[in-house]
């Protein structure tokens, strides 16, 4: 099959979920354009701001995407590319975009408070109350992992006998340095919009042609050569600051300047396919349900491709800061669940990627999913006639905007570490601004950011490869819970349902069975005698794993057992009024 081919016919595909599925959702649910929502009554200039459409777009498109969409499809690949394909769609229309689209709306209609809250409202507050301990721990790994690899694509290189070797470093010193100034010039731009009231179009052209400036004095001027713990404390330092400052200062204006360079991505991996429409034939269709690497079809490609299709993370992304910045409900279904399906988009090119590269891909010449992706796109690009030359320069942009965007992950993930620390201290009814005593300490924004800072970024430390394996199952997890929350509140104010059921349950089973896999996994790797690095880390997985086991049925057993007495109630309630 035609790569381009099949872009075509999975764009069609997910415009269609859009237009159908999506809509009959808003309508399903109510969704009220005349409806004060949260940014508007509870604006405090700090996290409830309400946010131009195209900026909460940028902050939420930013903040989901990362290089989910990409590394996922890679590594899944090994599948072949039917089953990836059918995933990213199905999963994206009837899975994904439900669980993001739900999880904003019933954000919204909660204060902006996050799933946690939500939970609390249906399954009661010692409910509440574990999922937030479960949620805080899901982002303290976010934060690890993602700091791990932040700074390690900032990071120098050393020789061994500990001198620096400048020209290995250059790139990871540019790759710093534009980071850098994107941040100063974010600022700029936030103060623009909110204290100077520029017009949003034309500080748009501007900011463009800052981020192509930022972007030609880093890759020419990149004097900054520190090494790993260095970035590291650099990194936490700033992970603290953005999430503790008002949104419209830093992180708003970020994201939304952060979603050029994706949109840039995406439209380049799309004009490489279409340009050089390469044949599928080399990569297999389908290569069986048993893979060495991966293990079996089912849980694995389930669990590998995340963002492609659905993700726990963009439930708090939806309910923890897009929800305080939503300036109207109707804005609800383009930015939660389309952003979804533009990140399915993102992994169909994806999958195109690893078919043009299926030769290098499947002989292990080159696995790791960024250069898998930035290699091939940029290859595909130069078959264009007089680009043939920027396939460097280009792979070194895709790259540069992979690394943005896991930037942008790691500051929201912080903000949302500390809404959670935050919330979980609060019983019903109870806001931030209403506690006093003990609890106006405990949930005091500065004493949530330092923990979550010292903790994730000191976890980070011990490399993002024994934090990673974590982060996908308790990350799915998470998006099983998110459903079973929506659906459980949509059920109690007596709106449709339904189409949350099996999403919920398939997801359930997906991760249930996963992590049984990793406990046989470790548990086998402890009795064996594994090294001594190796056997810690197999205990820490093997307790997180049985714990997050029994958290999902936990929870799974209080969410059936809510729903099944709303449909009491309700049939009840039938019945009465027809005697």
């Amino acid at each position: 099959m035609n790569a381009a081919l099949l872009l075509l016919v999975g764009v069609f595909v997910l415009a269609m979920g859009y237009m159908f599925y999506g809509r009959w959702l808003a309508r399903k649910w109510g969704i009220d354009p005349n409806r004060k929502t949260p940014s508007r009554e509870f604006e405090d200039d700090v996290d409830y701001v309400p946010a131009k459409t195209p900026v909460l777009l940028g902050h939420h498109f930013s903040s989901i995407a990362g290089a989910g969409p990409i590394t996922g499809p890679v590594q899944a690949a090994v599948f072949g590319w039917v089953p990836v394909m059918l995933w990213i769609l199905i999963g994206g229309i009837f899975f994904g975009g439900v669980h993001d689209f739900g999880a904003l709306f019933a954000s919204l209609r909660h204060k902006g408070q996050s799933i946690g809250e939500i939970i609390g409202d249906t399954m009661g507050y010692k409910m509440k109350k574990l999922f937030c301990v479960f949620t805080y721990l899901t982002l303290l790994l976010v934060v690890a992992a993602f700091s791990s690899m932040v700074a390690g694509t900032f990071s120098a290189t050393y020789t061994e006998s500990g001198v620096l070797d400048k020209a290995a470093s250059a790139t990871n010193a540019s790759t710093a340095m534009i980071s850098l100034l994107f941040i100063a010039m974010a600022v700029v731009f936030g103060f623009m919009i909110y204290r100077r009231n520029a017009p949003l179009l034309v500080s748009t052209i501007a900011g463009v042609l800052a981020i192509i400036a930022v972007i030609a004095i880093g890759l020419n001027f990149h004097p900054i050569y520190l090494n790993e713990q260095t970035w590291m404390i650099i990194i936490g330092v700033y992970i603290a600051i953005a999430s503790i400052v008002p949104v419209w200062i830093l992180l708003q204006p970020r994201d939304y300047l952060s979603s050029f360079l994706l949109y840039f991505m995406l439209g380049v991996a799309v004009l490489g396919i279409f340009a050089s429409h390469p044949s599928m034939s080399k990569m297999p269709a389908f290569t069986g349900f048993y893979n060495q690497t991966q293990g079996y079809l089912f849980p694995a490609l389930f669990v590998t491709i995340a963002c492609g299709a659905i993700s726990g993370f963009h439930s708090l992304v939806s309910s923890g800061t897009t929800s305080k910045q939503l300036d109207n409900e109707k804005h609800a279904l383009p930015i939660a669940y389309g952003s979804m399906l533009i990140e399915c988009v993102l992994g169909l090119c994806t999958i195109c990627a690893v078919g043009f590269f299926w030769n290098k891909f499947s002989s292990g010449e080159v696995t790791n999913p960024m250069q898998v992706f930035s290699m091939s796109i940029a290859a595909m690009v130069g078959t264009i006639p007089g680009l043939s030359g920027a396939s460097h320069i280009l792979q070194s942009l895709l790259i540069l905007a992979i690394s943005v965007f896991c930037l942008t992950s790691l500051d929201t993930s912080t903000r949302l570490a500390r809404y959670t620390f935050q919330e979980f201290w609060l019983t019903d009814g109870e806001t931030v601004a209403d506690v006093t005593g003990v609890k106006k300490v405990l949930t005091n924004p500065l004493l949530g950011t330092v923990i979550t800072v010292v903790v994730g970024v000191g976890l980070g430390m011990t490399g993002y490869i024994n934090i990673w394996p974590l982060f996908g199952a308790s990350n799915q997890l998470l998006a099983a819970v998110g459903l079973l929350a929506v659906a459980t509140w949509l059920g109690k104010v007596g709106k449709e349902n339904r189409m949350f059921f099996i999403p919920m349950t398939f997801m359930l089973v997906v991760t249930v069975t996963s992590l049984v896999q990793t406990v046989i996994k470790n548990y086998t790797a402890i009795t064996s005698g594994a090294a001594a690095g190796d056997m810690g880390w197999s205990i820490v997985r093997t307790v997180i794993a049985c714990l997050l086991v029994i958290l999902s049925l936990v929870l799974a057993v209080n969410s059936v057992r809510t729903m099944v007495s709303q449909k009491k109630e309700k049939n009840s309630s039938a019945a009465d009024k027809a005697a």
